[in-house]
């Protein structure tokens, strides 16, 4: 037998599948011991089932490489799943859902009337230099009043069990389409574990999606036109682009395959002619949609698309300026954003946050670096950041500089020990750190995935979760244990 529990190690750390005993959690009970029964031969094969599954089902991802230029891969997958309880997972969503709410309700504001500034509960300063406030967005009330129609929040475990939120994603938020698939992979290397299990289902996220966008439209119609706007095939999530796209039953366009008319309404160029778009699932960074009101230089959006979305003629989803809320200095803020726009206290915590911007913050950051990990306020996907217990002294003096030189430009966090769950390596079970990103969809009402992308950092002892720096991940099981 591969798999002995009791000689898997956990260590003052929360694991997802096992407690500090070795034994399973009682939502993991079920698959530990299958798990358990399967020989080293078993394991090889259900291994070698969910890569042939990906490389047929064709689900890849992008990395870029400054000798070699972008490179299509392989979706990085591990078979035993993350599980969590339902009864868990419903104060997680609920958490997730006041917190969206409140975050448009902040957008809305800070490009409206500014109460939260002017009733001194969010800095002005701050707002004065936001790199992602859009003065072009100022006035605009798009559509039920939302402007992150769909959200990424990012979920850490911490060793006491407690669940954090560790970002919030609102800009163009990516990874559904993997959530998606993971589970397709999984129903065909484990479909036994689907009739002993009763797991909530996350195939209904496309036509939650069509839906919401549907709600959007400008146009009473039963059908709406809906595109997806993308950079193009060799942009790194191209894959999720065209799936989702297909998914819905929407077209996938890229910026020179529409025109604004002198009617400032969007038009799709067709073999039959333009036809009228709806609604745009947008998949292009704010300053990249429109040549006319952002980047004179841009060739990935369209010409006039911000005069035809401030007249009303079309919904862009998410809307233009909501990534003034996808700052890691805004999110310190959230806490008190929930208690403003809901007058509730936050369901779920955010990580303690340390402002820069703070003098008495910022000088017991630069005190205890070597703590902390510090993160720049408009980078994604890990860049930029310092991870104070594993950086070098020079890489910390480093760190020291650019915060005195931009104290607005970040925040740090103490390290928390992220939670684990165990991975396959080489045909053992060994702990490895994760996250979870579920997928919030904001139109008349909100709804959240059950359950999300679970990413796994595959290299011992590592934290980074990320597909482009070694990352994989997990499909992960709402577990309805009274059914």
């Amino acid at each position: 037998m591969t798999i002995r529990w009791g000689s898997y190690k956990v260590t003052n750390l929360y694991d997802e599948l096992l407690r500090a005993s070795g034994k399973p959690r009682a939502a993991a009970e079920i698959i530990c011991g299958y798990l358990r029964s399967l020989t080293d031969d078993d394991l090889e094969e259900f291994k070698v089932a969910a890569e042939s599954a990906i490389h047929v089902m064709g689900i890849s991802f992008r990395v870029y490489h400054e000798d070699e230029g972008s490179i299509d891969r392989a979706w990085p997958f591990d078979i035993i799943p993350r599980i969590i309880d339902k009864e868990e997972w419903q104060k997680i969503e609920s958490g997730l859902k006041q917190r969206v709410k409140a975050l448009n309700m902040f957008i809305d504001d800070l490009y409206n009337d500014q109460n939260i500034v002017k009733d001194g509960v969010f800095p002005a300063d701050l707002l004065k230099k936001s790199k992602n406030f859009l003065p072009q967005c100022k006035g605009v009330h798009p559509p039920l009043g939302i402007w992150a129609h769909i959200c990424g929040s990012d979920l850490v475990r911490d060793n006491d069990g407690t669940v954090y939120v560790l970002e919030d994603n609102l800009r163009v938020p990516s990874g559904v389409s993997y959530m998606l698939e993971n589970r397709k992979v999984m129903k065909r290397v484990f479909p036994e574990m689907f009739e002993q299990y009763s797991i909530l289902p996350v195939d209904d996220y496309p036509s939650q999606l069509y839906d919401m966008l549907c709600e959007l439209s400008p146009r009473d119609i039963e059908q709406p036109e809906i595109v997806l706007l993308t950079p193009g095939i060799y942009n790194s999530a191209y894959f999720e682009h065209a799936y989702l796209a297909q998914q819905m039953g929407a077209e996938v366009v890229e910026g020179r395959d529409m025109f604004v008319d002198d009617d400032d309404i969007v038009y799709m160029r067709t073999i039959e002619g333009p036809a009228r778009v709806d609604v745009i699932y947008r998949r292009v960074d704010d300053h990249f949609i429109d040549p006319e009101a952002f980047n004179p230089d841009s060739l990935l959006g369209v010409p006039g698309l911000m005069r035809a979305w401030k007249a009303g003629n079309v919904a862009l989803a998410n809307a233009p300026g909501s990534g003034v809320a996808d700052d890691k200095v805004v999110y310190a803020f959230v806490p008190e954003i929930i208690k403003y726009y809901l007058n509730e206290e936050p369901t779920l915590p955010n990580v303690p946050t340390y402002k820069c911007i703070n003098k008495e913050e910022r000088e017991y950051v630069i005190e205890n670096i070597q703590d902390m990990v510090v993160k720049p306020a408009n980078e994604s996907g890990g860049a930029g950041m310092l991870i104070g217990p594993h950086a070098s002294k020079a890489e910390c003096e480093k760190f020291k500089r650019l915060i005195r030189r931009d104290p607005r430009n970040y925040v740090a966090q103490p390290m928390l020990m992220l939670s684990t769950a165990p991975t396959l390596i080489e045909n053992k079970a060994e702990p490895r750190h994760l996250d979870l990103r579920p997928f919030v969809l904001s139109g008349k009402d909100i709804q959240v995935t059950t359950g999300g992308l679970t990413r796994v950092a595959l290299r011992k002892g590592s934290i980074v979760v990320n597909s482009s720096q070694g990352g994989g991940s997990k499909d992960t099981w709402i577990v309805d244990m009274e059914a």
